[in-house]
């Protein structure tokens, strides 16, 4: 059974949308895959500010041949009936089985469902799922008609089995889905070609991008708290401050940084949301001086 991966990179990401935007990515892909007949072992979510990520494990090669029989109107109704039943049941009249029933002979229908490659419905559930993507706010570039939160870039979408990876044919309004990703913006530029997803998490890590929002938001935290303790100082938990920097950066690196004995005159309860909420690229906590010498 082959997994799945896919990646729709674009510009930063607003912190706040992150969480809620990897879930409906999650939610919508899986959801249609399903009701397209495409059922699947796992699925994981992941965000950063530039990139979601979707890696489904054990999906179906195809969707199965379906067969159903429904039962239409007795021999010898109307000929109105007989063909609104055709209609629905989409064959014709000569494909008509006639069946002893209780009730008299009946007319059934048996009608045969073909399975679909898995790549063929990827491709149209991604498309709607992009389309139609539930972000609070998005915004159209270019003179293309599409929508997203901020500028997309690409779609890595890769079938990959033991017999290799295919790239998932899809294009969508001139982005055409590739096998390419990219690293750090600044550390580490330009395309990455992956082949699955544990491929495509080892390298963006060699390329100073942390993949995991729980992994980026522990190493914020256990980083600061060495600084701080190294310092004497102690760390003023605050988890919503902390979710928030993990999703402004991609690579997290702590720097420690220590306010003059003139800053410190005004009240914490003032100091500290001014810090907070005008100084995001140093949001990794607030750090106090031990309790005999709190504000």
């Amino acid at each position: 059974m082959p997994d799945l991966l896919i990646e729709l990179f674009s510009e930063e990401i607003p912190a706040r949308m992150q969480a809620r935007a990897a879930e409906d990515l999650k939610k919508r892909v899986t959801d249609g895959l399903v009701e397209a007949g495409l059922t699947y072992g796992g699925a994981a979510a992941f965000s950063t500010p530039r990139r979601l990520t979707l890696a489904l494990e054990g999906l179906l090669a195809a969707s199965p041949t379906l067969r159903e029989e429904r039962k239409g109107p007795k021999v010898g109704a109307p000929d109105k009936a007989i063909e609104g039943f055709l209609r629905g049941a989409g064959i014709s009249r000569e494909q008509l089985q006639e069946r002893d029933t209780p009730k008299g002979a009946v007319y059934f229908a048996v009608v045969e469902k073909t399975g679909r490659p898995a790549a063929e419905i990827i491709a149209e559930v991604l498309d709607a799922t992009v389309r139609n993507f539930p972000w609070p706010k998005s915004m159209r570039w270019g003179a293309g008609t599409l929508r997203w939160v901020r500028p997309l870039h690409s779609i890595l979408c890769v079938l990959s089995d033991e017999n290799g990876a295919e790239v998932v044919p899809l294009e969508l309004e001139g982005i055409q889905a590739g096998n390419t990703t990219q690293g750090h913006r600044f550390m580490a530029p330009g395309e990455i070609v992956v082949t699955g997803f544990e491929d495509y998490t080892a390298k963006l890590k060699r390329a100073y991008v942390v993949l995991d929002p729980a992994e980026r938001r522990e190493a914020i935290w256990q980083e600061a708290s060495n600084q701080a303790f190294a310092r004497g100082l102690e760390l003023v938990e605050d988890k919503g401050l902390l979710t928030e920097v993990a999703g402004l950066v991609e690579w997290p690196v702590v720097l420690l940084g220590i306010l003059t004995p003139n800053s410190w005159s005004c009240r914490q309860r003032c100091c500290r949301p001014v810090c907070a909420n005008t100084r995001s690229f140093s949001r990794s906590g607030t750090l106090r001086r031990a309790a005999s010498r709190a504000l």
